[in-house]
């Protein structure tokens, strides 16, 4: 009979540890997804921002604006940042008013931009966070997929004026 309660024990054993590695598991894909998701809702508040701006600039403010417009547009994605940095400089040199409807929107999407980035960056922090702890590695559970990345974009939001309430 005493041998039998070693046989309950190890079961519980090997039973708790492989309950915690398909959790551990169902997180590591979750935090993935959470952020691939993230990244979709990032290019496209990216989108918005870009096209916003492209029709502010064809109507008000010039080539410039709306050249970075068209560039952040057309960009593939291992230029994208780049073209995101220089939309956001050209955006900032342009005095937007946030009673002009067309500036407004451009001031809206550039907001919900920064939302977005901040979202996106905090879920690919946790899901590296996850995907680097030491059991996660050992037992390869993210072997699949590659690593979620960061989007590193100055801050998108668009400066008000100082006399301008926001």
């Amino acid at each position: 009979m005493p041998g039998m309660w070693w046989w309950v024990g190890a079961s519980l054993v090997v039973g708790l540890i492989s309950a915690y590695l398909i959790w551990t598991a169902g997180r590591v894909d979750r935090l993935r997804l959470r952020a691939e998701a993230a990244a979709r809702a990032l290019e496209a508040h990216l989108l918005r921002r870009a096209a916003a701006a492209a029709v502010l600039a064809e109507r008000r403010y010039g080539v410039e604006l709306y050249a970075a417009a068209r560039i952040a547009l057309d960009a593939e994605p291992e230029e994208r940042e780049a073209a995101e940095n220089d939309l956001t400089r050209q955006l900032r040199a342009v005095r937007l008013d946030p009673a002009d409807p067309e500036c407004e929107t451009v001031i809206a999407a550039s907001r919900r931009l920064a939302l977005a980035r901040q979202v996106h960056t905090d879920l690919v922090r946790d899901a590296r966070a996850a995907r680097g702890r030491p059991v996660v590695r050992l037992l390869r559970m993210g072997r699949r997929h590659p690593w979620p990345r960061y989007f590193d974009i100055d801050d998108p939001t668009v400066a008000l004026p100082a006399d301008v309430p926001a």
